[in-house]
């Protein structure tokens, strides 16, 4: 089968097409027929062995030591249930479904096994696999983080790089849990940002939300360019800062913020499970989240997906067709 693989980190070049065996799954796992994955900033950092300030010595224990320790990318997909082990009672042949692999990667493949009690859900109906692949990562980051700042009917959030995968999860599952939203973004996501549901939008290159006096009691900073100390007056008295992406001061300092004052910093891994995404499956099927897709790229053209997830410029998601 074919597959997208890299044996150094580097630049987009280092991606490669190659031909490896398929896969044959265990008792307790079900083999997809890959029709859909995507590239992420997650893609983008394990690629490049990049990341945010401060974890620079700790990148080659996160992402392997001398090389990469999962060589094959790609941390969501969708597809086809073409065989099952012999344990599985879950799911069936025909069965089209959508999974996150998360930090274990793999999904740039044409077939790929997974457990069927990992993270693995039926495809929403009226999603394609394109869509249904943009699902889980976006989606499942933006959950976990607005339940673990207890998002409540009523409070005003705004979303800081609402535009990203992350971004536009965030808005749109912010509104489903009714909450009034703000969206920071450049000039020319503003459209896009307002038709997916944010009440307010913000162009952050001719305005400084920082500035215009109003407070939230949840700001999401998607991008790292929000820390507390620049944002604190932007919280209300018992406001949470939810970091999705941070330096690793940011990340030292949010115990210290939530334990001396009113204000709480919530920087945390997500766990991810398969009820988020059935749940995210639910809203989709109901139209209230429908993932925001940027560009699509054959699994050929895995490079130039890349270079422009590494461009910084994507809006949404960056779907691969395999």
């Amino acid at each position: 089968m074919k597959a997208v693989v890299y044996s150094r980190y580097g630049a987009p070049e280092v991606l490669e097409l190659k031909e490896i065996p398929k896969p044959s799954p265990r008792d307790n796992e079900v083999l997809i027929k890959v029709r859909a994955t995507t590239v992420t900033a997650a893609d983008h950092r394990a690629r490049a062995c990049d990341t945010p300030k401060g974890f620079g010595l700790f990148a080659p224990l996160v992402f392997g030591v001398g090389g990469p320790r999962n060589p094959i990318l790609g941390g969501e997909l969708a597809g086809e249930v073409e065989s099952v082990g012999a344990a599985v009672r879950q799911f069936k042949v025909g069965d089209e479904v959508f999974a996150f692999s998360g930090a274990g990667f793999g999904c740039y493949v044409e077939y790929k096994c997974l457990p069927e009690d990992g993270t693995l859900a039926l495809k929403p109906s009226n999603l394609s696999h394109e869509q249904a692949a943009a699902l889980s990562f976006g989606g499942t980051t933006a959950l976990g983080l607005l339940k673990k700042a207890n998002i409540r009917k009523g409070d005003k959030v705004l979303v800081n790089g609402a535009s990203g995968g992350v971004g536009t999860a965030a808005v749109q599952l912010a509104k489903y849990f009714e909450a009034e939203v703000t969206g920071v973004c450049s000039t020319g996501n503003l459209q896009m940002v307002k038709a997916i549901g944010a009440d307010h939008v913000i162009d952050y290159t001719s305005n400084d939300f920082t500035r215009n006096r109003e407070r939230y009691d949840i700001i999401v900073d998607t991008v790292g360019t929000a820390p507390f100390s620049r944002v604190k007056d932007s919280l209300k008295e018992d406001g949470r800062l939810v970091i999705v992406l941070g330096t690793l001061a940011d990340l030292l300092q949010a115990p210290w913020v939530s334990m001396l004052g009113t204000r709480k910093v919530i920087a945390t891994v997500v766990n991810w499970n398969a009820g988020d995404l059935r749940f995210l499956a639910r809203l989709a099927e109901s139209g209230q989240f429908t993932p925001v897709i940027d560009r699509r790229y054959p699994l050929e053209q895995i490079t130039a997906a890349h270079r422009h997830v590494d461009s910084g410029r994507k809006k949404g998601n960056v779907v691969i067709t395999v």
